[in-house]
C-alpha cells in the first residue's frame, strides 16, 4: 500500500487547491498516469503518479487547499488487497450532475456559506484565471460558452468583456489571480537573484541560413504545418547542450546534479498576463516537426491550463525568445534549481560583411545567463558557437 502525496511542483510551493480528480476507487493506474488536477499560484495543473496499482481511497475532497506532502489518495500494488487496519473502503455517494468546488460549510454555520461553482469530471475546459474567477463570483462554467482556443473559457468571458460570455461579472482587482502568479514569479526571481551568482554573455548572429531555409521549407506547407523560426532555436539549444552539458542540470543543497536528459522550459506568456516554462521532454530525441508540435501543444495547453506536473518540474534549463518583433536582445533570470537561460530576442535586419561586401542580413542576439558556480564564460562561449554553428547548417537540425 501506498500513498500518494501532494507533489512539490516548485520551489516557491506551499499548497496546492484540489480542483478535479480523474480517478476514482478502484481505477487501476500506471506510471505517468495524470490522476488530479491542482491548482496553484502559476495555474492549475495535472498531477501525474509515479507508481503502478489500483486506487483503493480518496483521501482529499474537492476544493481542499493541501500543503505539499498532504496525503491525497491510497493506492495498493498489485496484488494487495484492503489493508486491515484500514477503515471500510468509501462507497462513493452517487455523483451529483455537478460537483462543488469548494469545500463543505459547516453542518451549522454561524455565517451564510460561500458560493460555490459547480464542476465535474466533465467539466469544461477554462484556463486557471477563469476558474478561480468563476469560484469567487459563483459563475457556473456550464452556462459559459468559451472563446479561446477549441472553445476554453478564458478570464474575459467570465468577466463579460469577450464574446463567450452570458453575463458581466465584476472582479474585485485585489483578488485577481494574476497578482497571485505575480507573488509567485516575484518569489522565485527573488530567490533566484539573491542565491545564485549569474555570469551573462550575449554574442549576434547570422541567421540568413536559416530564414532562407525556413521560407523554402515552408513554401508548399499549409499554415497549420509551418515551422517557425522558434522551432529551429529550440533545436538548437537542445543539441548545443547536448555538448556543453554543464549547463543542463539542477544545483540543489549538495551541489550541481547534471541531467541526463535535455529537457528545455520553454517560456509561454500567458493571456492577461503571467508567465510559465512547461518542458519539452527529451528534446534532442524530436525531428525539427516534432519539435514544432511540441512547441504548439505546450503553448495551447499552458493557456488552456492543462499542463502536467512533469512539465512543470522536470524541465533542466529555460529557453524564453521574444518572438518576431520587439526587443533585440533580453537578459533573464535564471530559474531555480536549474542554472541556465538562454534568452532570444527578436530577429532584426542589419547590415552584414559576408564574404568582404556588407549586405543586409537577418541576425538574432542571443544571451545566456548561467550559474557562475557551476560553468565559467569559456564554456558559455562554447555554447553559444556551437547554437551558431547549427543555425548555419538548418537542413541538418
Amino acid at each position: 500500500m501506498g500513498v500518494f502525496s501532494m507533489p512539490s511542483l516548485g520551489a516557491d510551493m506551499e499548497a496546492g487547491t484540489l480542483v478535479e480528480w480523474l480517478v476514482q476507487p478502484g481505477d487501476k493506474v500506471h506510471r505517468g498516469d495524470a490522476v488530479a488536477v491542482i491548482e496553484t499560484q502559476k495555474g492549475a495543473i495535472e498531477i501525474e503518479i509515479f507508481e503502478e496499482g489500483t486506487v483503493y481511497r480518496l483521501e482529499a475532497k474537492l476544493g481542499e487547499e493541501l500543503p505539499v506532502g498532504a496525503p491525497l489518495a491510497i493506492i495498493l500494488a498489485e496484488g494487495e488487497t484492503s489493508p486491515p487496519d484500514a477503515e471500510p473502503e468509501r462507497k462513493p455517494e452517487a455523483a451529483p450532475e455537478h460537483r462543488p468546488f469548494a469545500p463543505d460549510a459547516p453542518a451549522e454555520p454561524t455565517t451564510p456559506p460561500p458560493t460555490t461553482v459547480p464542476v465535474s469530471m466533465g467539466a469544461p475546459a477554462a484556463s486557471p484565471a477563469a476558474r478561480v474567477r468563476a469560484r469567487e463570483l459563483g459563475v457556473d462554467l456550464a452556462s459559459i460558452k468559451g472563446s479561446g482556443p477549441g472553445g476554453v473559457i478564458v478570464l474575459s468571458d467570465i468577466d463579460g468583456t469577450g464574446t463567450g460570455a452570458q453575463s458581466e461579472p465584476k472582479l474585485s482587482p485585489a483578488s485577481s489571480p494574476m497578482q497571485e502568479m505575480r507573488k509567485a514569479i516575484a518569489a522565485a526571481m527573488t530567490r533566484s537573484k539573491q542565491t545564485i551568482p549569474h555570469v551573462y554573455l550575449s554574442h549576434t548572429i547570422d541567421i540568413q541560413p536559416a530564414v532562407d531555409w525556413l521560407t523554402a521549407r515552408n513554401e508548399d506547407r499549409t499554415p497549420a504545418e509551418r515551422l517557425l523560426l522558434g522551432a529551429l532555436f529550440v533545436r538548437a539549444v537542445a543539441l548545443a547542450v547536448k555538448k556543453v552539458k554543464v549547463l543542463n542540470g539542477h544545483y540543489s543543497a549538495d551541489g550541481f546534479h547534471l541531467s541526463d536528459t535535455v529537457n528545455p522550459g520553454i517560456a509561454v506568456a500567458l493571456r492577461g498576463g503571467g508567465l510559465v516554462a512547461p518542458a519539452l521532454m527529451n528534446a534532442p530525441a524530436m525531428t525539427l516537426d516534432e519539435t514544432m508540435a511540441g512547441m504548439r501543444d505546450l503553448v495551447t495547453r499552458a493557456r488552456a491550463g492543462r499542463l502536467r506536473s512533469s512539465e512543470m518540474t522536470e524541465g533542466t534549463l529555460t529557453i524564453s525568445a521574444l518572438g518576431e518583433t520587439g526587443s533585440e536582445m533580453m537578459l533573464g533570470v535564471i530559474f531555480p534549481p536549474q542554472v541556465a537561460l538562454v534568452g532570444l530576442g527578436a530577429p532584426q535586419t542589419r547590415p552584414w560583411i559576408v564574404d568582404g561586401t556588407v549586405v543586409p542580413r537577418r541576425v538574432v542576439t542571443i544571451s545566456v545567463s548561467a550559474d557562475h558556480r557551476v560553468a565559467d564564460g569559456r564554456q558559455i562561449a562554447h555554447f553559444i558557437t556551437t547554437f551558431e554553428t547549427l543555425l548555419q547548417l538548418p537542413e541538418e537540425l
